[in-house]
């Protein structure tokens, strides 16, 4: 799932190198921090918060088939 979001992500940025996704595991969730250069944030969010709604139906739909606990994706500076 990781890989998934790096994936996505790193297409849309200017620095893909700065991409950093962090998981934390817990016993009822699973939460993904996605964290971007600055100057990036804008492409990842979108317009009205479009882009990152997009990528999170992503991975939910993939996790939802592969995982028995939530999954959560967080976007943080």
């Amino acid at each position: 799932m990781k890989e998934l979001i790096e994936t996505i992500v790193k297409a849309l940025v200017d620095l893909p190198d700065e991409v950093r996704v962090t998981e934390l595991e817990e016993s009822e969730k699973i939460t993904f921090q996605l964290a971007v250069h600055k100057t990036d944030m804008g492409k990842v969010i979108g317009k009205q918060g479009r882009v990152a709604k997009a990528i999170r139906t992503v991975v939910y739909s993939a996790a939802g088939a592969s995982q028995q606990k939530k999954v959560y994706l967080e976007i943080i500076e």
